[in-house]
């Protein structure tokens, strides 16, 4: 039984999806405006690990996460850049999607874009305003919070101390100081879409409503992202969901703490950030992974050159064992695991179980390989037996996405990962049957799709 710490609540749950057997996962992506940092580093492997260990324990995930790929400081910069909003937008979710790539994090099965839904978005304000939770003025819209009385369940926030709080965006048309902009009139130099309020383009609240609620249903089972966004985006996202379907938006919420660097969140805006790309330069991708998951996703995580040095040389040790084991592989496959060795896997299970307590499950695989060490030292037992244990060990780390990732530089050309993402979106709309055509087409040119215990996986073929 997964019990997970839900957000809402503010209590662990027993996790029990909508649908049984079936996972529906949305987790916040990134405003693409610059290029990705630890702390998004941080909460994409949170995330990958918790669908890698859904997947493992036999649920079918279906995991979105979004771009925003327009807002004022992508207009800003491609305008000060001489380029367009969308040629601007585009080179950095190539970017972002080459860091994840890096980081070993699996590609979302549906990653929609903000610009190529607004149509959704018109029709869910058009809802809103229609049931009087949404009013226009002057070519914006905004959203009634007085209409929608649990507005700061999620934060724990009243209304009050909202009002007196400084995020309060100052608006004399609005009719309540709290509310928030669903759409926004369009300005000169920006880009804009037609709508029944004039030209303009969505406010960035309502993005993720209108793309989870298209690729998972009015009601799914989990949503994620970094606890900077509980309040406001995700409360706010709760309310246009909600008051216009009557339903629950989402049945548990997932928030990672942040990444702190010296005392202090990690932000572009405070210019402390640390780039994705530029990290891996001096970092393997198992060893920052192994360094992160020795935290709890839910806490403060500071970073520390020293930690992740240390975190190097424990992977190292594991890393090891697997090249003693190739040492004897082809004298000793195909051995079941030894009883000594049985322990390790409950062990890891029931850490995840918890809350997907990395720490923990990180704690039985150093104890597991330091079992291995010994029986290796000794000699105690057939190589098969160390070899099958090693496999294990392997096994349960690729749940973690340790070992033995492909490269970022070795990946598929464009057309495959074009017919990936039509096979998501297939997924998505449970169309299995459509999925298993894709994944033969995209086997026509040459790579397989893996459906593995941690997750899609690409890999050419003959490899």
């Amino acid at each position: 039984m997964i019990r997970i710490f839900n957000t809402m609540t503010r209590t662990k749950e027993e996790f029990v999806p909508l649908t049984p057997g079936e996972v529906r996962m949305y987790v916040c992506g990134v405003t693409v405006y610059d290029y990705s940092h630890i702390g998004h580093a941080r909460s994409a492997i949170v995330f990958d690990v918790i669908r890698r260990y859904l997947t493992f324990k036999g649920y079918r995930v279906t995991f979105v996460k979004n771009y925003t790929d327009v807002d004022d400081r992508i207009i800003k910069r491609a305008n000060d850049g001489g380029v367009t909003a969308r040629e601007f937008a585009e080179r950095f979710i190539a970017a972002e999607r080459e860091d994840m790539a890096s980081l070993g994090v699996l590609a979302p099965d549906v990653d929609p874009k903000a610009t190529e839904h607004v149509p959704e978005m018109i029709e869910l304000i058009e809802r809103l305003v229609a049931t009087d939770h949404a009013y226009p003025v002057e070519g914006d819209v905004y959203f009634a919070i007085r209409s929608f009385p649990p507005y700061g369940r999620l934060s724990g926030k009243n209304l009050d101390e909202l009002l007196a709080g400084a995020r309060v965006e100052v608006d004399e048309r609005k009719r309540d100081p709290r509310d928030f902009a669903l759409w926004k009139a369009s300005k000169p130099g920006e880009p804009a879409w037609e709508s029944p309020w004039g030209p303009g383009r969505p406010g960035w609240h309502i993005e993720c409503s209108a793309m989870a609620m298209k690729y998972l249903g009015t009601s799914f089972d989990l949503h994620g992202g970094g606890e900077d966004l509980i309040f406001p985006h995700h409360e706010c996202e709760i309310a246009q969901a909600e008051a216009c379907t009557g339903k629950p938006f989402a049945r548990y919420w997932v928030h990672n703490g942040m990444v702190n660097m010296g005392k202090e969140k990690m932000s572009k805006s405070l210019g402390n950030t640390l780039s994705i790309r530029e990290i891996v330069k001096r970092h393997s991708p198992d060893t920052l992974r192994l360094w992160m998951l020795g935290t709890h996703y839910r806490n403060m995580i500071e970073w520390s050159e020293e930690r992740i040095d240390e975190s190097k040389r424990a992977f190292e040790r594991l890393a090891r064992l697997l090249h003693d084991a190739a040492a004897v592989r082809d004298g000793g496959a195909g051995a079941p695991l030894p009883p000594a060795f049985a322990e390790f896997r409950p062990r890891f299970e029931k850490a995840m179980d918890d809350d997907f307590n990395t720490p923990q499950a990180l704690g039985a695989l150093f104890d597991f390989g330091r079992a291995l060490a010994e029986a290796r030292d000794r000699g105690a037992g057939p190589p098969g037996a160390f070899v099958a244990g090693v496999d294990e060990l392997v096994g349960l780390g690729r749940v973690l996405g340790l070992f033995g990732r492909e490269a970022a530089t070795d990946g598929p050309p464009p057309e495959v990962q074009e017919l990936l993402t039509a096979r998501g979106q297939a997924r998505a709309r449970r169309d299995w049957k459509r999925g298993d055509e894709i994944r033969d087409e995209i086997a026509r040119l040459g790579w397989l799709v893996e459906d593995t215990p941690a997750g899609p996986r690409l890999t050419p073929k003959g490899r």
